[in-house]
């Protein structure tokens, strides 16, 4: 694996998730590291409608916002182990002890197979890297509805994704702690739709994670794919 990872590392070498600029290793570049809109201690965890809480390292603006929309809409797939290993920093420090198993807000199949991956998932498969383990499908989603980045307010983002959830075939859910994924937390409607189904399933408890969220002073929604 070693091998292989130092190969792929000189063909196609790692870059700053943000900046763009090629890195010794994966990860944030010396310059990013020192200027992103880091969450402070008591912003980085917090909690969401209906009790949930999510733990995020990042404020979605700036750089932090470029780099997710190259991640998530321009095929800059590659970033998933840079940005999953901030998820994983953050869930380490601010959710310890809370969960056991680890899965993703997955997007539908027709929006899976437009985009080509599942952002989320990437995510997963990037913090758990750091854990060595691997994420569990346990969800899937069972409506292929409106984007949220096309909603500006709270209540259309929480009726846009109620009941498009639900436990994938053969999921093991009942009594587990799980910590579920997503890259960005703007008003927790997505995050609190899967944690839903996942505690109609038996779930024992359910915490959040995410790379980013939206900045508390500006409440703008309308983040439309590039």
């Amino acid at each position: 694996m070693q091998l292989c990872d130092g190969v792929l590392n000189l063909l196609f070498p790692p870059k700053c998730p943000f900046c763009g600029r090629v890195t010794d290793t994966p990860g944030v570049c010396a310059g990013c590291e020192s200027s992103l809109p880091w969450t402070a201690e008591h912003h980085s965890l917090w909690e969401l409608p209906g009790g949930l809480r999510c733990a995020a390292p990042l404020w979605y603006k700036g750089a932090v916002r470029k780099g997710l929309a190259r991640f998530k809409f321009q095929g800059a797939a590659g970033a998933a182990n840079a940005l999953g290993a901030l998820v994983a920093q953050c869930a380490a420090e601010r959710l310890s002890g809370e969960f056991d198993v680890v899965t993703w807000a997955p997007v539908s199949r027709k929006r899976l197979k437009r985009r080509g991956y599942d952002q989320a998932e990437l995510l997963a498969c990037g913090a758990c890297r750091l854990w060595s383990t691997r994420p569990e499908r346990l969800l899937c989603k069972i409506v292929d509805n409106p984007p949220q980045s096309g909603l500006e307010d709270a209540a259309a983002r929480s009726e846009n994704v109620s009941g498009v959830y639900a436990p994938a075939e053969g999921a093991e859910i009942q009594g587990r702690r799980i910590l579920l994924v997503d890259d960005i937390c703007t008003t927790g409607a997505t995050l609190a739709s899967c944690a839903g189904a996942l505690r109609a399933a038996g779930a024992a408890a359910v915490v959040c994670a995410a790379v980013a969220r939206t900045p508390l002073e500006k409440k703008v929604y309308n983040l439309k794919e590039e």
